[in-house]
């Protein structure tokens, strides 16, 4: 009773008010420095991996990488194009736009093959993840242009465009998600606790923690850049666990309360849950906090911005709950205690948040499967499990492209209309070559000759561009491909060049260092990294998983049992991921366009956050049955009372999960709907299914081995709560 975690609640709690107002402090203070230092996002040399990525870094070194760029198509609003009208539109627009700081160069208008679309396209200076905020400058002049033509209509698309209406659309996803998220959440508190004052608490803190983690994210960016996402999953992380571990803290006083029977003051109960749900909590913190951070592993700046996010908001809301928390359950739990003194002279019965929690009969039903017929109930269990991971056989991984966005952005819409206008343009692939400087004739006349290669195959077309660097140490060849960025068709020709034309033209250049980049290529060699890496970050993962339980339980059995557990609920929802979103049958239910593929990114940061976040309910399970074995229960009735006491607050914390997790599912953005949707469905399968039916049943089977190779657990000469009673914090009436 005198660990870091109670000392820390035994602090808050004898001093509540310098407890909450450091918290609002903490909050405030994080949030202001956050706001001074900034966000610092990550720039586009961050995101480079793979061929793709050394021959965009090689081009960059000569100044000839590729340009963000922006398109305006210029149409008839009704009836056949005036060519003379459009053209003296686009001669207009081109002078326009040329004026403007943020340009770089304009190219010459172009007419469609069936003259009814005459573009214009600028080409943007700086970064290319910086070319989105300018986009209003060029739209402000196309809006010009089009107001001195009426019967012209000018549509503005390209890469910054499209990408800030992402932005648009992500911000407006996210606030539906909180409207969905926050009611369903309180509601969900309500019933558990059935007090507003007592369901508003979880909530608070949560939404607290999750204002701090976002100031101090933005100081942690300028060490680990942030990719745009990050907002996106403190708020998905931050909301899930928050909750969780206050609801964790904050049910076992109340249960302690109500044992007591009013012998205990508010400051003692405090101290009883922290040296039980605290620990959990800590140690459940920590969990996720290491899991995560093996997606370090990954070496690529999206999953560094993934494990940033939710390590700083797990952190803050681990804090919250041993800081704050106890001093405003002090606080409240006074406040409970004149209320049942005055319920008590009136003669009237104490509300439900000051009565017990018996174990109920609903979770005594379910358990009745794996008490009774333990053998059974696990193999019927894991086999159903099994049974939803068979999908995984035709798991088809590939990086969502820009092709992948919602239709609803209109820069996508405009976007389709490019493509079909101009199909000869809609892929470019950038051959890049660096060599020394007296090479450089030898090098273009490789690049022609690789083009004419090209030329004869009829999966390109017969443009091309050569461009050479002031120095002449770089030359790069831009190639058309008439195939969406997406297709077979695209990744055929990707191969064609780096499988023969390339190797067989200026793979001939002594000294010469190539490469193939542009958007299939960085399409391509994104997945094929992260299939690289996945190795080492789930041999990491389960490394630190089974370390992390061997650490809270000292027991080597449990902490392979807790591998093989995360294993089959991790498989067991990738499989109904690609059931779900391989497939087209469940496109109008959930309102998405099949790719037939699932994300590149969505398995590994599955593993991830799912193995850290199963260890809340692992923790606290398990928790409660060696609580029992400590009090000298046998193993194996301990494992009921453990987790029949633990079932409702684990599975009201579960339901909180889901419907954070599943208000994703209504994002627009395919990847974000996938993580959303595996997610709950790892949650929910991991709450039912492995903690309900698999976990009891297997550690029935295994008894006193449960705790190998402690030899058994040694029994306290008195229960905790018993040494408290005597304390000089303890009020015995």
């Amino acid at each position: 009773m005198n660990s870091f975690t109670v000392r820390t609640a035994r602090w808050s709690a004898r001093h509540p008010w310098r407890a909450i107002i450091g918290w609002l402090v903490f909050v405030v203070l994080c949030l202001g420095v956050g706001s001074a230092v900034g966000l610092n996002e990550a720039k586009t040399a961050d995101y480079r991996v793979g061929e793709a990525g050394r021959a965009e870094a090689m081009a960059a070194e000569g100044q000839l990488e590729r340009r963000s760029t922006e398109q305006v198509l210029i149409s008839a609003r009704s009836g056949a194009l005036d060519l003379d009208v459009a053209e003296a539109a686009a001669k207009d627009l081109t002078a326009r736009l040329a004026r403007l700081p943020e340009v770089e160069r304009v190219a010459d208008p172009l007419l469609s093959e069936d003259g009814r679309i005459l573009m214009v396209e600028a080409a943007l200076k700086g970064e290319e993840r910086d070319a989105k905020d300018k986009v209003d400058a060029l739209l402000a002049q196309t809006d010009a242009v089009e107001k001195a033509n009426p019967g012209l209509l000018l549509e503005e698309t390209g890469s910054p465009s499209i990408s800030k209406g992402v932005d648009k659309q992500r911000g407006e996803d996210l606030a539906l998600s909180e409207a969905i998220t926050l009611p369903v959440t309180l509601i969900t508190l309500l019933i558990v606790f059935g007090s507003v004052t007592m369901a508003g608490v979880p909530l608070l803190l949560a939404l607290s923690s999750i204002a701090a983690a976002v100031g101090l994210s933005m100081v942690v960016s300028h060490l680990s850049p942030d990719t745009g996402i990050g907002t996106n999953i403190i708020l998905m992380i931050g909301l899930a666990v928050g909750v969780d571990y206050t609801l964790f803290y904050l049910k076992r006083e109340r249960e302690e309360r109500a044992r007591s029977g009013g012998k205990l003051s508010s400051e003692a109960l405090v101290e009883l849950a922290a040296a039980t749900s605290g620990r959990a909590v800590v140690v459940s913190g920590l969990a996720v906090v290491v899991s995560t951070a093996t997606l370090f592993l990954a070496a690529d700046v999206i999953f560094s911005s993934l494990a940033t996010g939710t390590i700083v908001v797990v952190l803050v809301a681990v804090l919250s709950s041993l800081t704050v928390l106890p001093a405003l359950l002090v606080k409240l739990g006074k406040r409970a205690e004149r209320k049942a003194l005055r319920r008590a002279e009136r003669g009237k019965r104490a509300p439900r948040e000051m009565r017990g929690e018996g174990g109920g009969r609903v979770w005594t039903a379910l358990l009745r499967p794996a008490n009774r017929h333990p053998v059974a109930t696990l193999c019927v269990s894991v086999l159903a499990l099994l049974a939803l991971a068979a999908p995984l056989a035709g798991l088809n991984l590939t990086e969502m492209s820009r092709d992948t966005h919602s239709r609803e952005i209109p820069a996508m819409q405009v976007y389709d209309r490019l493509n079909e206008a101009f199909p000869e343009r809609r892929v470019t692939h950038d051959i890049v070559v660096r060599a020394g400087a007296e090479r450089s004739d030898e090098v273009t006349a490789s690049l022609k000759e690789l083009a004419e290669l090209a030329h004869a195959d009829p999966l390109f077309t017969d443009s091309e561009l050569i461009r050479t660097s002031d120095d002449r140490r770089v030359s790069v060849l831009e190639l058309k491909v008439p195939h969406l960025g997406n297709s077979d068709e695209a990744y055929d020709s990707l191969d064609h060049l780096r499988d023969e034309y390339v190797p067989a033209t200026v793979g001939g250049i002594e000294g010469a260092v190539y490469g193939v980049s542009g958007d299939v290529a960085r399409y391509s060699d994104y997945p094929a990294h992260q299939n690289s890496k996945l190795p080492l970050v789930l041999g990491a993962l389960l490394l630190v998983t089974f370390g992390m339980t061997l650490y809270a339980f000292r027991s080597v059995v449990l902490g392979l049992l807790g591998v093989v557990l995360n294993l089959l609920s991790a498989a067991a929802a990738l499989g109904l991921l690609v059931l779900v979103f391989q497939g087209t049958w469940a496109e109008g239910l959930l309102n998405f366009d099949s790719t037939g593929s699932i994300g590149s990114r969505v398995p590994l940061f599955l593993f991830v956050i799912l193995f850290g976040l199963s260890m809340d309910y692992q923790v606290f399970v398990v928790s409660r049955i060696q609580e029992a074995v400590h009090d000298g229960v046998p193993t194996r009735q301990a494992v009921s009372a453990g987790i029949r006491s633990s079932a409702s607050v684990v599975t009201s914390a579960a339901v909180v999960m889901m419907t954070v997790f599943a208000s994703f599912v209504f994002l627009h953005i395919i990847e974000m709907k996938q993580i959303g949707f595996v997610l709950a469905a790892a949650v929910l399968l991991d709450a039912f299914i492995i903690r309900i039916m698999i976990l009891p049943a297997a550690m029935l089977l295994l008894g006193e081995a449960s705790w190998w190779p402690s030899h058994g657990v040694r029994r306290r000469p008195e229960p905790s709560r018993r040494e408290d009673a005597k304390s000089p914090t303890a009020d015995v009436r």
